[in-house]
């Protein structure tokens, strides 16, 4: 099949699921959810405010309105405005998105860059000390808690040896620069954990095929085949993981924004749960499932690139 008459087929299969994703948020937020009038008034607020209230941020609706004014958000980005701040939503995530990157996108670069080069190092070396090493390094990494590496890399890093800054963020290259590295290294040491476990794994089952054993017989090289070959065979995998982690890069690092004060769309986020801004909250979920339906689009066809064998339904 054509790639470009495959991706207009999945973009018709999209709207489908996005009206069910629409369908499952509006649940979510607008069933199951507690009335957000009587959250922001609060239990002692009159039934008078309580209606002014719901009118005014279009709770009085019928909920078929409200389930359509979810879907038209979903393909035109038009959010509506914040409850606790009265911007326009798609404003302040256009406004986030810059610092969100700016952190992410470095990190997920390196992370990955790095994940894969150990991991392609222990199955090369694999069973040997060195491989028992990472391996236990990277599980002992992953029982730490997040919160307990960017408390200790502002600490001793940022507030004991001055080395970096403990938090703030500056707009405009480099002026960012400073304010990034620390969260940039500690995004880097939280990822490093995981994907090498998965890389490895996914390395692993390949050196272990028929055709690595045909190549050896063949008398070619351990660095030939683990590049030319295993890597080559590994990356539809590969690529599966890491492009299905890009539309969280868009939505930021919840933790890491918050605790170093970067205005980006997770530290955002994490203000609208503190808050009960419901608007915010459910913008960046849809945006999050839209996201990901079409990076999973983008994730099939890359595979044709990686490796021609692949066919488009």
């Amino acid at each position: 099949m054509n790639t470009w008459t495959y991706i207009a087929r999945r973009t018709l299969y999209v709207i489908p699921v996005i009206l069910g994703v629409c369908f499952l948020i509006f649940v979510l937020f607008n069933v199951f959810s507690p009335d957000p009038a009587m959250i922001m008034l609060g239990k002692h607020a009159t039934a008078k405010q309580m209606a002014e209230l719901r009118a005014e941020l279009g709770l009085d609706k019928p909920f078929f309105i409200q389930y359509l004014d979810i879907v038209k958000a979903s393909f035109t980005f038009d959010f509506g405005r914040s409850w606790s701040t009265k911007q326009e939503i798609f404003q302040m995530i256009k406004q986030g998105a810059i610092p969100s990157l700016t952190v992410t996108l470095p990190g997920f670069l390196l992370s990955t860059l790095i994940s894969i080069a150990i991991s392609l190092l222990v199955a090369f070396y694999r069973g040997k000390m060195i491989d028992k090493a990472v391996v236990f390094f990277c599980v002992a990494g992953m029982s730490i808690s997040s919160l307990a590496y960017i408390l200790f890399g502002q600490w001793f890093f940022a507030y004991k040896l001055g080395w970096f800054e403990i938090s703030g963020y500056e707009e405009g290259f480099p002026y960012f620069i400073p304010y990034i590295i620390l969260p940039v290294i500690i995004w880097v040491i939280l990822s490093i954990g995981p994907d090498v476990r998965f890389f490895r794994t996914i390395i692993l089952d390949e050196v272990y095929q028929d055709y690595v054993r045909t190549a050896r017989s063949k008398g070619l090289g351990e660095n030939h085949i683990m590049f030319k070959h295993v890597l080559k065979n590994a990356m539809v995998s590969i690529i599966t993981y890491v492009i299905i982690q890009l539309p969280f890069l868009i939505l930021g690092a919840l933790l890491l924004e918050s605790f170093f004060s970067i205005p980006g769309l997770g530290a955002m986020t994490l203000n609208a749960i503190n808050s009960s801004d419901f608007p915010v909250i459910r913008a960046m979920t849809v945006l999050s499932a839209v996201a990901y339906i079409i990076f999973s689009i983008l994730t099939d066809v890359l595979y044709t690139v990686v490796d021609p064998r692949v066919r488009l339904h």
